[in-house]
């Protein structure tokens, strides 16, 4: 037991587990490592009966075993969760909490696809409950309009927003990541999407050529953001708007070397003082999404361009 007790991703594993049952997809995103990997150790902590597979709508979720759930249970569970304890403020302890939380939201986003039929949380099961279909219904309201996404990445706003855009300039630095984005434009038979590689601090985007700019989740990857925002802004048309998506203000460094981070995001008065910077008007900061004890709160930030 103790040597298989031994290595790292197994305690890992079972830390992560220890905050409720989780399938290979989402232990997967949690630890940054390859599904097969996750799938061998999970194998071995349950010949050891550490923790329980069980299946539930197609997936198979795995728990702590009730003989290491908690640390009244005997020695084994006293010395895992003294383990757990002493090891809270590791930076890759609390990195593995963060992505944790990051998987728990999505799945709450997600809940038709992931609900079961209890409801021990006191909340009512409503089938076809989903914040993607909610935001999906408000993009109907809106008029047809030009939208830039600046920092497109692979594309799934891009593609969110050319549901009710009339057209959609995608901008992204990475050839590779455009060429994954352009597949799934193509999968999801989505035509109206213009791709084209570009940095955000020099956009190829003539002036005044769109209705709405997005930068969602990109200035926190920006070497001169206030100077993305400037760019943003002008191709912006007069009486158009720029929207911004980003974090809040964290101390979560890892980010830096996992995800290529240049900023721990920015302070809601950072991006106010940046929005008017770059001489929009009406300038509005707020939080999109918070969770308690996740470390990353979404923060919101619009501002108008004056006619």
């Amino acid at each position: 037991m103790y040597r298989l007790l031994g290595d790292e991703t197994r305690l890992r594993l079972l830390r992560v587990l220890s905050a409720g049952r989780l399938n290979v997809t989402e232990l997967t995103g949690v630890l940054g490592l390859a599904q097969s990997g996750v799938s061998r150790h999970l194998g071995l902590l349950k010949d050891a009966g550490l923790v329980i597979e069980e299946r539930d709508g197609g997936f198979s979720f795995y728990r702590l075993a009730p003989a290491v759930v908690s640390v009244d249970q005997g020695p084994l569970a006293a010395m895992l969760h003294g383990q757990f304890a002493e090891s809270t403020n590791e930076a890759s302890v609390r990195a593995d909490q963060a992505r944790l939380q990051e998987v728990l939201r999505l799945r709450k986003e997600n809940f038709d696809a992931h609900a079961g039929p209890d409801t021990r949380d006191g909340r009512q099961l409503v089938p076809g409950r989903s914040w993607a279909a909610w935001s999906r219904a408000l993009g109907f309201l809106l008029s047809p309009s030009k939208v830039a996404d600046l920092g497109c990445g692979e594309g799934y706003l891009t593609i969110e927003a050319a549901r009710w855009a009339s057209r959609v300039i995608a901008v992204d630095r990475s050839e590779i990541v455009l060429k994954r984005a352009r597949g799934l434009a193509r999968r999801r038979r989505v035509s109206n999407i213009i791709w084209k590689r570009g940095e955000l601090e020099k956009v190829p985007i003539p002036d005044a050529a769109v209705d709405v700019a997005l930068l969602s989740q990109a200035l926190h990857h920006s070497r001169d953001p206030l100077r993305a925002v400037c760019e943003a802004a002008r191709v912006t048309k007069p009486g158009g708007r720029v929207l911004v998506l980003d974090l809040r203000e964290h101390h979560e460094e890892w980010v830096r070397g996992k995800l290529g981070d240049r900023r721990l995001g920015f302070s809601d008065e950072e991006l106010h003082r940046m929005m008017t910077k770059a001489g929009l008007a009406d300038v509005k900061v707020g939080v999109g999404a918070r969770k308690a004890g996740d470390p990353f709160t979404v923060l919101i930030a619009t501002g108008q361009k004056p006619r």
